[in-house]
């Protein structure tokens, strides 16, 4: 170990009573996650909502694994048909296979959620960040930017801004349209969780040792501030599932030929209540379950995290 010292040897130094040594911190992080994870494994609400999500995502990349019917052969003959041996969930509007529509509309929903959850994180944490480490005229310039976009209702601004990009609708348009309105939320929370981090004897210390910013952010801020991001971003992936299906349903979010749940609850909503009522349930049923798996998930992580909080 390098002699900060001027001949005396750290390590050689006894640690005071309330002083942390570098390997103190680390075996206290290190436990931090150690307990939350002990925590999760024997909990059984996020075992069962890790196993919905989990075969979600396999509906998602492997769909396949649960059906071989094809989702695109829709006989008009069929239509409106009601669940039998035949198709188990019954038929849509259209005479495809309702069960297959479900299973294949997972995709888009996951593709949206992963990919705007992992941005928005990216986005909100890095200026979250920037503005509660440095602080001076960037936490100023970031903190205006973020209320400017908070003042933005999101679904109204969502409508808004897939209504003037009306016809080129797709995975890739709706998921930068959540990004844009999603971020500033992720960003108040790791500026504040920063700001409580930054003010803590280690750091100081490792600011006196002569530690650079970026490695200090890296080193102590980011791993010591990061976990109310953490669950926060389990939550959005619930959140973005029921924002894409609620988008679609309305008529601004995936188009036809696109396989969709939203674009189904659409189609079937007026035709359910004249008797087929299998025509909502079962996309319904999937957005639901869905978005409780992930949303009871975000809770077992925010309990397991912050056992203060419960």
């Amino acid at each position: 170990m390098t002699d900060y010292s001027g001949g005396l040897d750290v390590r050689a130094a006894p640690i005071l009573a309330g002083e942390q040594g570098p390997g103190d911190r680390k075996q206290r992080s290190a436990s931090l996650w150690a307990d939350a994870w002990r925590e999760l494994y024997r909990n059984p609400i996020f075992v069962i909502s890790s196993l919905m999500v989990l075969a979600v995502i396999s509906m998602a990349a492997f769909p396949t694994l649960w059906t071989d019917a094809d989702p695109e052969r829709c006989p008009l003959v069929q239509g409106f048909d009601a669940p039998s041996d035949k198709h188990v969930f019954g038929a849509t509007v259209q005479g495809c296979d309702m069960y297959a529509h479900v299973i294949y509309g997972a995709r888009p929903s996951i593709i949206i959620a992963v990919f705007v959850t992992l941005a928005t994180t990216l986005i909100g944490a890095t200026l979250g960040i920037v503005a509660g480490y440095y602080g001076g005229w960037l936490d100023t310039a970031v903190s205006r930017v973020t209320d400017v976009f908070l003042g933005l209702p999101f679904l109204l601004g969502a409508l808004v801004f897939l209504a003037l990009l009306s016809g080129r609708q797709n995975i890739w348009t709706v998921s930068f349209v959540l990004i844009v309105l999603s971020w500033p939320p992720i960003a108040r929370i790791m500026r504040g969780s920063v700001i409580a981090v930054k003010s803590q004897d280690y750091v100081e210390a490792a600011r006196a040792l002569g530690a650079s910013g970026p490695s200090i952010i890296i080193r102590h801020i980011v791993p010591n501030a990061i976990a109310p991001v953490i669950v926060v971003a389990t939550l959005y992936l619930g959140g973005f599932v029921s924002a894409e299906a609620t988008l679609t349903f309305l008529g601004v979010g995936l188009q036809v030929p696109e396989i969709s749940w939203g674009i189904t609850i659409s189609q079937g909503q007026l035709i359910a209540v004249s008797g087929y009522p299998h025509l909502l349930i079962f996309p319904c049923a999937a957005v639901v379950l869905t978005v409780l798996g992930f949303i009871l998930m975000g809770d077992a992580l925010r309990d397991a995290l912050d056992p203060k909080g419960r």
